[in-house]
């Protein structure tokens, strides 16, 4: 039985999650009126949510600041900062799963193998501390969009963050740390099983019979394979946001 505060929806035994970058807004940019309004729509037949690695305030600026209202699930950083109809669950974090010492060596490796890569160009923020993981980034955050795609295309040819996950899983082998490459510039570091599929943790006492999840980073080591392939969703593996309305209006009768 769906909880009650959904039934007034067509299908409240439903559930949509969605990915943000590249699934509901271009990567780091922000929603257009006609995904809103494809949103807007089908919130009328199913619950919604997003599930996004960033932190909340990157899903205010993206998704717009009514983003808690806008949506009946919100899970940043993958659910470990998890809000539902505008309030806030149990949130988890990194730093007291990982403790002091061990970051510290962690970190300390990080900036010793960013400091002896050589790349085209360098920006600021290579390593940015978050609730529920850390963002590590060659060329640095700040780097603007023409800068990113020039970042995404030497690492294409280069695998330079293929190549840092490979040194990082051999040196810390006996933490249970997940490497997750997405976006075009980054990979974050997590443990395991605190990929996006630890948001459905949050959605299991509302008994939906059918779960969707629409995402652009659906390949392996992408992050959002895990919750892709895992039996409790229904996986949609889409390439812009134009993608995801075209398969919402097919799927949903928009």
């Amino acid at each position: 039985m769906s909880a009650s505060e959904f039934q007034y929806k067509e299908k409240p035994d439903t559930l949509v999650l969605f990915d943000v970058d590249g699934t509901l807004t271009p990567a780091r940019l922000t929603i257009s009126d006609e995904v809103r309004d494809t949103l807007k729509k089908l919130r009328q037949k199913v619950c919604i949510g997003f599930v996004g690695g960033s932190d909340l305030s990157k899903q205010l600026e993206q998704l717009g600041p009514t983003v808690l209202d806008d949506f009946d699930y919100s899970f940043s950083e993958n659910g470990l900062t998890a809000y539902r109809l505008g309030k806030e669950l149990a949130s988890q974090s990194f730093i007291n799963w990982i403790g002091e010492e061990e970051y510290n060596k962690l970190a300390k490796f990080i900036l010793k193998y960013l400091s002896e890569i050589d790349l085209p160009k360098r920006r600021g923020t290579f390593l940015e501390f978050r609730n529920g993981m850390i963002n590590v980034s060659p060329i640095g955050r700040n780097a603007s969009t023409e800068e990113r795609n020039e970042f995404e295309r030497f690492d294409k040819e280069h695998k330079v963050r293929a190549k840092f996950v490979e040194a990082l899983k051999k040196e810390f082998s006996h933490l249970a740390l997940t490497f997750s490459i997405g976006g075009q510039i980054s990979f974050d570091v997590f443990p395991t099983g605190w990929d996006k599929t630890y948001c459905l943790q949050h959605v299991a006492a509302d008994g939906f019979k059918e779960i969707h999840f629409f995402g652009d980073k659906t390949f392996e080591g992408g992050n959002d394979f895990e919750i892709y392939t895992d039996d409790r969703t229904i996986g949609h593996s889409v390439t812009t946001p134009d993608d995801t309305v075209r398969i919402l209006n097919e799927v949903f009768n928009l």
